[in-house]
């Protein structure tokens, strides 16, 4: 058997994650990190296993409910040593959760204590309370986003960093005053 060309479906530019498989995939940290690293190139899953420190076997169950998900594909297989290597890519370079679910949040932020934990350099993890106007929230809103999504990326051969942005209204707390009349 020949190797088979990539993917006939590249990568989408964004995908809306809204079904209840899809958010049962993200509720696992494991998936979450396979999500990371295959944001940029596809892997298999001996490669991912070394880079991730997980087992084979685990990875090989995450990814297979990733792709059940619609969250990651084959990107390319070809034969080596009698089987079939299969290469497994995200199918979409940012994936937008519009209404997130406490499950698939904790999952990413474990997934990225983990990653900070495994950081061979410094790292910035930085939470401040702001008081805005719902006009000042979204125009910031938009900035970060702007900012990491026009963010300049170097060649392949430099260190790869995660970037986190998140803006959220906190839950108003009873029996605290906001200082309002």
């Amino acid at each position: 058997m020949r190797d088979q060309p990539p993917s006939p479906q590249p990568p989408q530019d964004l995908q809306q994650i809204g079904s209840p498989e899809q958010f049962a995939a993200l509720a696992h940290p494991l998936r979450q990190r396979l999500l990371f690293v295959l944001g940029h190139r596809p892997a298999t899953i001996s490669g991912l296993a070394v880079q991730l420190d997980a087992k084979k076997g685990n990875v090989a169950h995450h990814l297979k409910v990733l792709r059940e998900a619609g969250l990651v594909h084959i990107a390319e297989t070809r034969q080596v040593r009698g089987g079939t290597e299969h290469h497994y890519q995200r199918t979409a370079r940012r994936m937008v959760v519009d209404e997130p679910r406490a499950d698939g949040t904790a999952a990413m932020f474990a997934a990225v204590a983990q990653e900070l934990e495994r950081s061979p350099s410094e790292t910035c993890l930085t939470l401040r309370h702001l008081r805005l106007s719902p006009a000042k929230a979204q125009e910031l809103a938009e900035t970060l986003a702007r900012l990491v999504d026009e963010a300049e990326e170097d060649e392949e051969e430099q260190p790869m960093h995660g970037v986190l942005v998140t803006l959220y209204q906190q839950a108003a707390q009873l029996g605290i005053t906001d200082g309002s009349p």
